[in-house]
């Protein structure tokens, strides 16, 4: 039986991330490295810094991931992409030109038996309301129709220094601490969320950059997948064990 990976939040083309494309390098490795032993690679978001494809037009650059991935879905192994808040904008270059399956929604899922509820996380029990402006902004066909408007030069660039600086803005305050399981956003989320579903196993996010792996309910379980910055961390489901792993080149990986 082949596993089921899952990871978040590589925020490829970061103008705030200086080893940028040994980043890039390090993650397609990581993608070679299981192509052969995965059924299925779940991205939940933030892949991309920002993204944003116009109809004769797509940014620049990522040459060897997006090679990657369609080299696995040539090969049949399923790579679904959730769109985060960082890589909204992606239509149909994905699923046409790489194979990728997008999700524009939290997924319920059934994996080997297990349930699954997935999502990248962003304004799931958050209750920042500037945040909330600006994904509704973010998510309005006006808003989206305007900025195709807008010659790429121009575009890409304002969307590539506003995620430079509200990453740059992020690390000043340090890593993200967890908050704890009164306080945690997502973890709120869920407890709320299986009082009206209980028949899921297994929560899977992205979105934090935080490592999280807990078990709310005799049943229920939560993981934050880390990121794949610095922490190069993921998820790997056999059909009997879910992982929280990290990536360290040279080891051989499950």
């Amino acid at each position: 039986m082949k596993s089921i990976y899952f990871l978040s939040d590589a925020h490829l083309g970061s103008w705030a991330i200086d080893h940028r494309r040994m980043q890039e390098r390090r993650l397609v490795r990581f993608l070679d490295s299981i192509k052969d032993k995965a059924a299925a690679v779940y991205l939940l978001g933030d892949m991309f810094d920002f993204w944003y494809e116009f109809k004769y037009v797509v940014p620049k650059g990522y040459t060897r991931f997006l090679g990657k991935i369609s080299e696995l879905t040539d090969m049949g192994v399923e790579v679904h992409f959730f769109t985060g808040n960082h890589d909204i904008w992606a239509y149909d270059y994905l699923e046409k030109e790489c194979g990728v399956i997008i999700h524009r929604q939290p997924q319920t899922i059934e994996l080997y038996g297990k349930v699954f509820y997935l999502a990248h996380g962003d304004g799931l029990g958050d209750p920042d309301k500037k945040f909330k402006v600006l994904r509704w902004l973010f998510h309005s066909k006006f808003c989206q129709f305007a900025l195709a408007t807008v010659h790429p030069r121009w575009s890409i660039w304002f969307g590539l220094t506003w995620a430079k600086h509200s990453r740059i803005k992020h690390e000043s305050n340090g890593t993200p601490p967890y908050l704890g399981e009164d306080r945690e956003h997502l973890v709120l989320y869920t407890k709320k969320y299986i009082q009206y579903h209980s028949n899921v196993d297994f929560f899977i996010y992205g979105h934090r950059h935080i490592e999280l792996d807990l078990q709310l309910t005799k049943k229920a379980r939560i993981l934050i997948l880390g990121d794949w910055i610095s922490q190069f961390t993921y998820a790997v489901w056999d059909g009997q064990h879910l992982f929280l792993q990290q990536y360290i080149e040279g080891e051989s990986q499950v």
